[in-house]
Formats: structure tokens, C-alpha cells, sequence
């Protein structure tokens, strides 16, 4: 489900390539919510398969990292303004946890992971002048409280670089460290054991922090899952970059050594 909340930024991306007569949504409580449907001849809803926040959300990216879920931070500015907008580099002293919860949560990722400047390169021109005010709670970064008075200058090292965790989790095992594969794009879902290999595993344990492979397994089970590409994987894009929404009869469980540091008994002697 897409919320309301976010519907601005998605129609505003809309509008771009359809005409105001091709987009609609409806059976929502207004005609700024509901089902987005487009018109092909006839009207169709939009498939979610491969659908996230990132389509909806297109006020914030994060910039000249290693997938969509790490960079420097940039702000699209002038919202109201569709022929004069762009892209504003933030300063670290405007910016906090709470901030980044909304970053990585409006982008789709997982939680904020690391939060440093210049991490992903310094400051560049223009920058965003005021500061973020986020309970953490919010969608979009935008929806955000912001300070009253504007930041002229800020040091070439604090740009806010940030880097989202892959929205992933093993859930039914004895552990955090252990279970079935579920990973969240739009939605959780298992992963298909299709194409899996132990690189994916590998990188499962390593988001985690639950150190490396000890074991997987297929389990049966009928059910919609997330596919991931093998070789979309092999190439450095994230997890959450490479699926594609399936029916499978067969998902993922996986063990790492995390869990084991964690289940040691201490015996006195």
C-alpha cells in the first residue's frame, strides 16, 4: 500500500510521463488516495510486483554510493515548482538518527546502519539551508519539521553521507540469526530458493551482522515470494535491487554463526 501521505511525490513523477487524463486513483477517501491506475486503451491498475517506495518517493537519493540504499544525502528543492527544481546537498549538523529513519524508511530500505560526513564525497553546491526536525515517525523527509532560520555556510567534510541496511530478516528460527529468508520491498515476503546461492546467503548474514553461512536449506511452501537474480547480485547491486515477485513452491532457511556466539553456555568449573 502506498500512503497518502506519499501520493504527492508520486503523482508529481506521473505526471511527467502521462497526462493528467492516463493517471487516476480510485476508491480511496478523496482523489488524492485510492488504487493508481493508468490508462492503456482501458483503465489498469498499476502491478506492485516490482513497485516501492522508491517510485513513490521522489524528493530525496542518496548519491555516489554502492546501491540505492547508501550515498551522499541530496533534497529536491522548489517541490512547487516543476520547471525549476534541484538538487541540494545537506549539511551533518542539520541532520540526526531520527532523520535518517525517515531517509532510509521513504526510500524503502531497511534501518540506518551508518550516518557520517562526507563519507560519500563533501559538500556540493547548492545546499539545503535549513534543519530537519524529524520524530522519526514521518514517510517522507519533506513531511518533516524544519528550523526557522537558514544555514549560510558548512564545512566541505560534513555532508551527510548515509547508508540504509538491506530491509531483510530471518523470522521462525531460534534466533534473529536464524530462520526463513524474508526480505521487504513494498511488502515482506520469503525468497524463492530459485537461483539462490551462497552469495546471497552471504550477504543475508553480513546486513544481519550475524557473521557467516553455516547453513541453508529449502523448506516447502506455497506462497508469493520475492525471486532474487543471481547475477544481479554477482554484479554489487543490493538484494532489494535484484527480485522480482513470484509464486513458488519452495523458500529459503538460513542458519549463521552469528546465533552460535549468542547460545554459548558458560559452565562454572
Amino acid at each position: 500500500m502506498v500512503y497518502l501521505d506519499v501520493m504527492d511525490h508520486l503523482l508529481m513523477l506521473l505526471l511527467l510521463v502521462w497526462s493528467s487524463e492516463s493517471v487516476r486513483l480510485v476508491g480511496g477517501d478523496s482523489r488524492c488516495a485510492g488504487t493508481l491506475e493508468v490508462k492503456q486503451g482501458d483503465w489498469r491498475p498499476v502491478d506492485g510486483s516490482d513497485w516501492s517506495l522508491k517510485e513513490a518517493a521522489d524528493s530525496v537519493r542518496l548519491v555516489n554510493g554502492t546501491s540505492l540504499c547508501s550515498g551522499r544525502l541530496e533534497v529536491k528543492s522548489n517541490q512547487s515548482n516543476q520547471s525549476n527544481q534541484w538538487w541540494s546537498s545537506v549539511c551533518e549538523d542539520d541532520f540526526d538518527q531520527q532523520d535518517a529513519e525517515v531517509v532510509c524508511r521513504e526510500l524503502g530500505c531497511g534501518a540506518p546502519s551508518v550516518l557520517q560526513g562526507a563519507l560519500y564525497g563533501e559538500v556540493e553546491a547548492p545546499m539545503w539551508t535549513k534543519e530537519f526536525q524529524c520524530g522519526g515517525h514521518e514517510s517522507a523527509l519533506l513531511d518533516c519539521r524544519s528550523s526557522g532560520s537558514d544555514r549560510n555556510t558548512c564545512s566541505p567534510n560534513k555532508a551527510v553521507g548515509l547508508t540504509c541496511s538491506e530491509p531483510v530478516r530471518l523470522v521462525g528460527g531460534d534466533s534473529r540469526c536464524a530462520g526463513t529468508v524474508e526480505l521487504k520491498r513494498g511488502d515482506w515476503r520469503p525468497v524463492d530458493s530459485y537461483d539462490w546461492t551462497l552469495k546471497e546467503a552471504a550477504v543475508v548474514c553480513r546486513e544481519l551482522d550475524c557473521g557467516s553461512v553455516v547453513r541453508q536449506r529449502e523448506e516447502s511452501s506455497k506462497r508469493s515470494v520475492w525471486r532474487i537474480n543471481s547475477d544481479c547480485v554477482q554484479s554489487g547491486s543490493s538484494l532489494r535491487e535484484c527480485v522480482t515477485s513470484h509464486f513458488s513452491s519452495s523458500i529459503m532457511d538460513l542458519t549463521c554463526s552469528g546465533m552460535l556466539i549468542s547460545d554459548i553456555i558458560y559452565v562454572p568449573i
